[in-house]
């Protein structure tokens, strides 16, 4: 396989997925890993002597646990490592960024102890569409007010020269990404069926998240 990113007909049928809650890759996103665990180095090293890409998946906590693991989730975003380097103790530290979205058709045999799936990509052709990701449907500057909320009830510092500097696409990717929402809410970003909708959905988590925050009682000394 090329260097570069697969475009809509080489994405593969079959590959690695890396199970982890609360961990959100979206397309165009970029995820730092820090990989420790040997089933997920050999995962690593599989992928990068063969193309260079696996899954991130969240575990489903609705579903039984399997005997090899928790069940997942059916939806998750295969990404590509654009990016790696090996610690002196052995570990990988990798930057994945975001192709496609897919949808778990069956779990196949696990290899060298990693779990691995065939995959449906249909559902999200436009995941790959090269005409680039839609306007924002929002206001961005509703969309930083809210962040600013956000950040000020969590007392969160941030860049916002950089942020304010963000291409829309790589600003909603990166929010959805960083932020720490539960799983599920983090589930409900990356099954947004589109763009604007997902960019609808940050707004109202961030706006949510603010007010749930600022109506909280303050502790009580103690």
């Amino acid at each position: 396989m090329a260097d570069g990113p697969p475009g809509p007909g080489s994405l593969p049928d079959t590959f690695a997925v890396f199970p982890l809650s609360g961990a959100l890759l979206l397309p165009r996103g970029k995820l730092p890993l820090n990989i420790f665990e040997p089933r997920y180095l050999a995962m690593t090293e599989d992928a990068l002597a063969m193309g260079r890409l696996f899954g991130m998946i969240q575990p489903d906590p609705a579903s039984p646990p399997l005997a090899h693991g928790p069940g997942l989730h059916r939806v998750g975003c295969l990404g590509r490592i654009s990016s790696f380097s090996e610690t002196d103790d052995g570990r990988y530290l990798i930057t994945l960024s975001g192709v496609s979205r897919f949808r778990i058709a069956e779990e196949l045999e696990m290899r060298r102890g990693y779990r691995r799936v065939r995959a449906e990509f249909a559902p999200y052709a436009a995941d790959l569409d090269a005409a680039g990701p839609s306007p924002l449907p929002i206001p961005r500057a509703s969309l930083l007010k809210a962040l600013r909320g956000y950040f000020r009830t969590r007392g969160y510092s941030a860049n916002w020269e950089a942020i304010e500097g963000m291409a829309d696409a790589a600003l909603v990717a990166t929010l959805a990404m960083a932020c720490p929402f539960t799983p599920a809410e983090k589930q409900a970003l990356l099954e947004a069926p589109t763009e604007a909708e997902r960019a609808a959905a940050l707004l109202a988590l961030l706006e949510i998240d603010t007010h749930a925050a600022a109506a909280a009682p303050a502790p009580r000394p103690s």
